[in-house]
């Protein structure tokens, strides 16, 4: 049995595994992961057969992401060795992630309590722009940065610097001549997930997402956050329907961030 961290190179690898689990593959996601965060594996005689992924932020945060195993080898304890292993390498970090129910019973053994609950809204977004948004500029970045340290609370360049390659649209909503809020879209090939949306307050949120979603015949996702009452009942009035919910853990001390203003995640994988 080998624990380490793996390489660009396993890239492969790891998409496989996630195929092996009946997740999408996810090949962008995946490199962005290796490219941002550090990606580790459990090996079996050279096999990948297990992976966690840490994502830093700064020196007092992160989000674990992407614990998976391959079923020919579950329930043989191989993703708590490596999680176990994780939090070595995290090293007192805070640390939060989501978790499907049958994640949770492990999550909560290692420390992790259940802080909040993420639901991914899935549907053919139907709705008109608002017009109140505007697309973003390369000027725009560092207010952005800015904007997201202060509701974020902790780091996220690492990120949003690669927002302008990655989301496509991204846009921003001024007010009084600054940037008050901002949100893109990932597109996976199969469906747009919209992330993140950072904003003061609920109606700039719903204004910008008309802005990203109108006229896409794509499915559209959300994961919002329950808490999100304004925007949930919005995406549902608008073709976004509720499915599977995770629940939002944290572990070492408080989440970080004003929630209220995180409105959809970069992604759930990224935090």
């Amino acid at each position: 049995m080998e624990m380490r961290r793996l390489t660009p190179d396993e890239l492969d690898d790891c998409v496989r595994l996630a195929k092996s689990r009946e997740w999408l593959p996810e090949r962008r996601k995946w490199a962005l992961l290796f490219e941002a965060g550090e990606v580790y594996g459990l090996l079996l005689g050279g096999t990948l057969v297990s992976t966690t992924v840490l994502t830093r932020y700064g020196a007092g945060y992160g989000v674990i992401s992407m614990v998976l195993t391959d079923p020919a080898h579950a329930r043989q304890g191989l993703a708590r060795r490596l999680m176990e292993y994780v939090l070595e390498q995290a090293d007192g970090l805070v640390l939060s992630l989501t978790a499907t129910p049958n994640g949770r019973p492990l999550y909560e053994r290692l420390g992790f309590e259940t802080v909040g609950e993420v639901t991914s809204h899935v549907g053919v977004f139907a709705g008109e722009p608002s017009g109140v948004s505007r697309a973003a500029t390369a000027a725009d970045l560092e207010p952005i940065l800015a904007l997201d340290r202060e509701l974020f609370e902790a780091d996220r360049g690492v990120l949003l610097r690669r927002l302008p390659d990655l989301h496509d649209p991204l846009r921003v909503i001024e007010r009084d001549g600054r940037v008050a809020a901002f949100g893109g879209v990932w597109d996976t090939g199969d469906q747009l997930v919209g992330g993140p949306v950072v904003t003061r307050d609920p109606e700039a949120a719903m204004a910008l997402l008309a802005d990203l979603l109108a006229g896409t015949a794509k499915p559209v996702r959300l994961d919002l956050d329950t808490r999100q009452t304004e925007v949930c009942a919005w995406a549902e009035a608008h073709g976004v329907q509720p499915g599977f919910s995770t629940k939002l853990m944290v572990r070492g001390g408080a989440l970080p961030g004003v929630r209220p203003s995180l409105v959809t995640s970069y992604n759930v994988a990224l935090g």
